[in-house]
């Protein structure tokens, strides 16, 4: 028996579009074709998608979901839920500090993981895994990464800045090994001597406040750190994944490592795609500290040098670098006089990503729906070793999204289930609109409603990274 059946839905994979029915059995697709008519007959449900999108569900891997805390009981499974209202079935998160991992899982990768699998353990509302920081204060790095790729974790991140920045030989010898061994390593990109030298100087200067954020960090911090990351990569020929890259520069280098084979893979964010370092200038230094990012806000040229990335495949996929950040606490610093330097560094948007891609993409003639598919959901899935995620494709896991493009609306942060009080795209005119989401095949989204169920989310270990 089939258990349930979506009819007359425009269906959207990398390779097309097209009308079709989608069955599905057991939580995994059974079938897709014009028409399910028979199957819909003998269904325990039939949902019809007239009119709608057919989508899979989006991937995304770059957040830093923070876990439960005994003051914050329901943090990670409200951005769990706020992901599903947005489309999202699957995220990863890191454990980085600031996500509510102890001292001790700094030191030992190994006990990070568990640390984090036992925090995370029944939390989620959709499928879940982690991608491990790798901490420059971490007692044997090298030596654990092997046994984290065997247990699921095929990817972790080194930091090029920060106090808990991987020094460049280190972070050499990581790619190195996690490439040997099926893994991949995300870098963050920025030069730590120029960005050290910057700060220092604007603080010398008495120059503290929240917009000195990014004129200290220009686009030629990243680029240059970007090209050394991609050196790394080329000499050891390990697969590299640069997170967050917000400028024309940093892509340049991309699209040269590319163009001489090396194994990289590039993500960009909502926020680089949407907004511009006109942010900075807003005179209220609470409202400035929302735009806090790392890289900053670039410029419109930078934003529009993204698009066009995203369109001609040098760019390979969007992720949010969800921070849950929140104005009346991590950003509220800014408004007593704390240094730029001191203030949280993020923004919230693990709920916006589908929304903005499509408004601001596919609505604009920026990119094709089937190269937005492509960006959340097939590549996400793909390079990541969510084997069963990310395309509408017979026998994967059944994370389907119903979206509806004939809507408008505008986007307000007292409209959204995350667990951030503010939304750094607060007011923009959004086309487009999530009706239904499934995970595995269950409801977890029904007219825009949350019908799901805390735990319900699986952890998911990811497989080896062969790209």
């Amino acid at each position: 028996m089939t258990d349930l059946v979506i009819r007359g839905g425009t269906v959207v994979t990398v390779e097309g579009a097209r009308l079709a029915d989608v069955a599905i059995r057991g939580g995994v697709i059974e079938a897709i074709e014009p028409d399910l008519s028979g199957p819909a007959a003998g269904a325990d449900r039939v949902v019809d998608a007239s009119g709608m999108l057919v989508l899979p569900g989006v991937v995304d891997v770059h957040t830093h979901t923070r876990v439960a805390s005994g003051a914050l009981p329901d943090r990670f499974f409200q951005d769990s839920v706020a992901a599903a209202f947005g489309g999202t079935t699957s995220f990863l998160s890191f454990n980085n500090p600031g996500t509510g991992s102890s001292p001790a899982a700094e030191r030992s990768l190994l006990t990070g993981l568990r640390e984090w699998r036992s925090a995370t353990e029944g939390d989620s509302a959709i499928d879940y895994g982690l991608s491990l920081a790798i901490s420059g204060h971490a007692d044997d790095p090298l030596t654990e990464l092997p046994a984290t790729i065997e247990a699921g974790v095929a990817t972790s991140k080194a930091f090029m800045v920060f106090d808990f920045r991987l020094a460049d030989r280190d972070l050499f010898k990581a790619m190195r090994v996690m490439g040997d061994r099926g893994g991949m390593l995300q870098v963050h990109c920025e030069d730590p001597v120029l960005l050290d030298a910057a700060v220092a100087t604007a603080l010398q200067r008495g120059n503290v406040l929240p917009r000195y954020h990014a004129s200290t960090r220009p686009s030629y911090v990243e680029a240059v750190a970007t090209a050394r990351a991609l050196a790394f990569a080329r000499a050891t020929d390990s697969p590299v994944h640069v997170v967050h890259l917000s400028s024309a520069a940093a892509l340049d280098e991309v699209r040269r490592a590319k163009a001489v084979g090396v194994r990289v893979t590039a993500e960009t964010c909502p926020h680089y795609l949407v907004l511009t370092e006109e942010a900075y200038d807003d005179p209220d230094p609470v409202r400035c500290a929302c735009f806090v990012i790392s890289p900053p806000l670039r410029t419109e040229a930078d934003r529009d040098a993204l698009w066009a990335g995203l369109a001609d495949g040098t760019l390979d996929l969007v992720a949010t670098d969800h921070v849950p950040d929140r104005v009346d606490t991590e950003k509220a610093g800014a408004a007593t006089g704390l240094s730029f330097d001191q203030i949280s560094n993020g923004a919230p948007g693990i709920e916006t990503l589908l929304a903005l891609i499509y408004s601001e993409g596919v609505a604009r003639d920026r990119i094709s729906l089937e190269r937005m598919v492509d960006l959340l959901c097939t590549t996400p899935a793909r390079r990541f070793g969510l084997a069963r995620k990310g395309a509408l494709e017979i026998g994967l896991d059944a994370d389907l999204v119903i979206f509806d493009p004939r809507t408008h609306r505008r986007l307000r942060a007292g409209d959204l289930h995350h667990t951030s009080d503010y939304t750094p795209y607060e007011g923009l005119s959004l086309a487009g609109s999530v009706r239904d989401v499934l995970v595995r095949g269950r409801a977890v989204i029904t007219d825009s409603q949350y019908v799901g169920r805390r735990g319900a989310g699986k952890f998911v270990e990811r497989e080896h990274v062969t790209g």
